[in-house]
């Protein structure tokens, strides 16, 4: 290998930006910032005042602090840093899941007399869950994506002129896998049919530019590459020009068009504000800002740079010390993500030593190792230090 670890970490342009992380005492290297991302230090102490003076000392009246305004504000420089998205077209709240039942189920009643829906049969349970039951409600058939990755040709397969909203995420949760997302979205519209981007593995990490490629809806969530914390809000796309059509199913007050006069009858709110429903999470939210002002700093082109070059080291460590593991992700920096997958029938019984020796890599059944590369939070000889520990667990083991 050319450059070892401290080398590349020696040179590295990011490195700064470790240290504005909180320390992990007993972790020796964290290799899972696309399950649950680190804290910043910036963070903690937002949501500590937040907590200590607009709560404590204002209490209700914390309400006059902006804290109503958050989801769209926030949503609008999540917008601006990492998705590509004129202002008016991103919010923040609920999770994941709910935003995904909104989008999808509004998304069906733009698209009237279509009784399709297309997914991959290897997308993320949620996604997948979600289609087959609002399919069902509905009266629709799933027109599922098989044989691997999603590309182009095998979406082409399965969209027709029956076809309502197609479902894709941008990057494989499990094998990393990242999907051309400009050509399917042409591909989808050539149909005449609307498509909506799960962004969850991509968001915070690869750069976006959806309002450029015509992208309809995209949904993801803030605690992976986001740094949002645990549970924190998710956040949905709608483009402009289809926002005064968008009827979401879940009509709660705060989407409304006068919130707060109580009135009888809902009617929807203007622009992204209809695509709300209840109360903001204000703590749940606040601290994206840090990690919204810490991407626009860095920049995600230098961002994505330092992603290929971790996953290219890891992919090289794996092929020198774990000849017996198959990797489950694309060689081709241009079609992976942030994260790779290594299968091993052996790598479920070594996991448990793993984290008790303070490597906290991710697993997925059935013998996936999952690496989570989370560029400004990742060094190089952590990523070192994990392959060297996987391989000597491995060899343990037999």
């Amino acid at each position: 290998m050319d450059l070892s670890a401290a080398e590349r970490d020696a040179a590295d342009p990011l490195s700064g930006y470790l240290a504005r992380f909180l320390p992990a005492p007993g972790v020796a290297a964290y290799l899972d910032g696309n399950s649950l991302g680190r804290p910043l230090s910036a963070s903690v102490e937002r949501v500590e005042s937040v907590m200590r003076t607009q709560w404590a000392e204002r209490l209700i009246r914390g309400w006059d602090e902006g804290w109503m305004d958050l989801p769209v504000r926030i949503g609008d420089e999540l917008g601006r840093v990492a998705l590509g998205a004129a202002s008016g077209q991103t919010v923040i709240g609920d999770s994941t899941t709910v935003l995904l039942y909104k989008v999808i189920r509004a998304g069906i009643g733009l698209r009237p007399g279509r009784d399709e829906l297309v997914i991959d049969r290897d997308d993320f349970p949620t996604d997948r869950y979600l289609v087959e039951t609002i399919a069902a409600d509905r009266g629709m058939t799933v027109r599922w994506i098989d044989e691997g990755d999603v590309t182009p040709e095998r979406v082409a397969e399965v969209v027709s002129e029956r076809t309502a909203v197609v479902i894709v995420s941008s990057i494989a949760y499990r094998s990393g896998f990242l999907a051309d997302i400009p050509a399917i979205t042409r591909l989808v519209h050539d149909a005449g049919a609307l498509i909506l981007w799960d962004l969850c593995h991509s968001a915070g990490v690869l750069p976006h530019e959806l309002d450029a490629w015509g992208v309809d809806f995209a949904v993801g969530c803030s605690y992976k590459y986001l740094n949002g914390g645990p549970g924190a809000p998710a956040f949905a796309y709608v483009r402009a020009d289809l926002q005064n059509e968008f009827r979401q199913p879940i009509a709660g007050w705060l989407g409304s068009a006068r919130p707060f006069e109580m009135g009888q009858g809902y009617e929807p709110g203007p622009g992204m504000r209809r695509v709300l429903s209840g109360t903001p999470p204000v703590l749940g939210m606040v601290g994206l800002q840090d990690t919204l002002a810490l991407l626009d700093e860095a920049g995600l082109a230098g961002i994505r740079a330092k992603s290929i070059a971790l996953t290219e080291f890891a992919i090289a460590l794996a092929d020198e010390l774990l000849p017996d593991a198959v990797l489950a992700t694309p060689r081709d920096p241009d079609r992976r993500g942030s994260h790779i997958t290594l299968d091993h029938p052996a790598f479920a019984a070594i996991m448990p030593r793993l984290w008790e020796r303070g490597v906290i890599p991710d697993f997925r059944r059935p013998t996936g190792i999952r690496l989570g590369l989370s560029p400004l939070s990742t060094s190089f000889a952590e990523v070192e230090l994990g392959i060297h520990a996987i391989a000597e667990e491995l060899a343990a083991h037999r």
